[in-house]
């Protein structure tokens, strides 16, 4: 039985050829909504939207190097109070991976979500995209997309988003389906590989043929992944110089007003009150001035470090390094690398990855009496 599928080619664009796909998957009995990037008729902006009608998937635009939200938050909007309905949701890895770590959380239901990736090719800055929007004017999806698959960053004015040129999960596997563009003729097809039997049911419903695995895919992912993880250690050993002291972390946050922005776009960030926003850091006026009275001077506002490694604290295990954290940051402070280096260390500490399976539990939910035994001091 095979695990790919392929769509004859119907258009021009590849980006027409997806929206057709998704109208297909839209018309099927039990399928209710896409959620799914779509162009807005604002300028150059592209936002998640659930799409109920087929029509409107004609703006969809999966390809768009924009990502100005982490749809794992609108799944779990959409899903964790029960969802009477079944949907389909076209996600970037990073997105799959976290919502697995919010249905295990329980803050999201996997059951009625149909989850239908895509080869990531990455995503600029929320700056940088309509700059690039800008200079692309007739298409700069398809640009972007011709770009990355020759392996190029696009050309300036555009900056890629610092998390996905460290990325080492181009490709969704906790996936249903997935739309291959790595190492695929484009022209001949769009090629859909089934990863599950949802998936595959799905596939054949709308009539997609059987098709031969593409025979340089395996390949071209590998040697991206190679230089990705190549990238990440370097970025991994700055970040861990840069940050090796108190003062050192001091410095690399000095920039933080404390607006909360990379938490309200952390995906897996789910507390419905955060103990920093409530009178537990309301101080009283007089205790600044005391602070102030004791260090000759103050830097305001206050906490802005403990803010951040209370996060750190939190979100190590279940950080899937998607971004959005530096992206919503006023001040570009470089916090994706902060997280990524702690939370990598976090998680190989426990065997874990964020987002793998829904069948691994997050590890600090789980009690083993055998764990970190040359830590507590239980001997064998």
């Amino acid at each position: 039985m095979t695990d790919w599928y392929k769509i004859n080619r119907q258009a021009d664009e590849l980006l027409t050829d997806i929206q057709g796909f998704l109208k297909s998957v839209l018309e099927l009995d039990g399928i209710s909504g896409v959620l799914v990037p779509r162009r807005l008729p604002v300028k150059h902006t592209v936002m998640p939207a659930l799409v109920s009608r087929p029509e409107f998937l004609d703006d969809a635009d999966p390809l768009a190097p924009a990502f100005t939200v982490n749809s794992a938050k609108n799944l779990s909007r959409l899903t964790r109070k029960g969802l009477d309905a079944n949907i389909a949701a076209v996600m970037r890895s990073c997105e799959i991976r976290a919502f697995v770590e919010l249905v295990k959380l329980h803050q999201s239901e996997r059951e009625p979500v149909i989850l239908i990736g895509m080869d990531c090719l990455g995503a600029l800055t929320n700056r940088s995209y309509p700059k690039f929007a800008e200079a692309n004017p007739e298409n700069p999806s398809e640009a972007f997309r011709k770009a990355r698959l020759a392996g190029n960053d696009p050309a300036d004015p555009a900056v890629m988003n610092s998390a996905c040129r460290i990325c080492e999960h181009p490709v969704p596997e906790a996936a249903d389906i997935v739309i291959g563009l790595y190492g695929i003729d484009l022209e001949a097809g769009l090629f859909l590989q089934a990863k599950t039997g949802r998936g595959r049911e799905m596939l054949e419903k709308i009539g997609a043929s059987p098709a031969q695995a593409p025979k340089d895919r395996d390949e071209v992912i590998n040697k991206l992944i190679d230089e990705r993880i190549a990238a990440r250690d370097r970025v991994f050993e700055e970040t861990a110089e840069a940050v090796s002291s108190i003062e050192k972390l001091a410095a690399y946050l000095a920039d933080c007003v404390n607006c909360y922005n990379c938490r309200v776009a952390c995906p897996a960030c789910y507390c419905r009150e955060c103990v920093f926003t409530t009178d537990v850091f309301d101080h009283d006026p007089m205790q600044y001035l005391h602070w102030a009275d004791r260090r000759g001077a103050l830097k305001m506002p206050t906490d802005t470090v403990f803010y951040h490694m209370t996060r750190l604290t939190h979100m190590s295990t279940a950080c899937v390094g998607c971004g959005q954290c530096s992206n919503a940051c006023p001040n570009d402070i470089p916090l994706t690398e902060l997280f990524r280096t702690v939370s990598h260390r976090t998680q190989a500490a426990f065997d874990y990855e964020a987002g793998r399976s829904t069948e691994e539990p997050p590890p600090l939910l789980v009690f083993k009496e055998d764990e970190f035994s040359e830590i507590v001091g239980i001997g064998e």
